[in-house]
């Protein structure tokens, strides 16, 4: 059998782009708060039988409240980083590590998917 050749790509060149099905709200503070629908079958079981809300609210703290919003479709990791570092300073180290992280656990949720920056 013949291998198929791997495209790499670096994760940090990725464009974000925000899940159309999330609403979202920023409180005075600024702080962001992601309305999450629980559908599917499971889901109106757990809403009948064990009193499960339809909708689920997710609280983003400071740093995620500040990047949320970053995620415009057109920016990429890269730049987003740029913006952190320059409003949160030393603070946001290791800057990139924790990007990556959180962009790995929002796609894990389907807050988020990618793009290409070639697209």
């Amino acid at each position: 059998m013949k291998k198929k050749n791997k495209i790499s790509k670096n994760y940090l060149e990725q464009i974000p782009v925000i899940n159309p099905a999330i609403n979202w709200t920023t409180n005075g503070d600024g702080k962001v708060t992601l309305e999450i629908e629980n559908t599917g079958w499971a889901n109106r079981i757990a809403q009948k039988f064990f009193a499960k809300p339809k909708i689920s609210f997710v609280h983003l703290d400071e740093n995620g409240s500040f990047i949320w919003p970053l995620i415009d479709g057109k920016t990429d990791i890269i730049e987003i980083g740029k913006a952190v570092k320059e409003h949160f300073g030393d603070k946001a180290e290791p800057l990139y590590e924790r990007l990556a992280k959180f962009f790995e656990i929002l796609k894990s949720y389907n807050f988020i998917s990618f793009r290409d920056a070639n697209k």
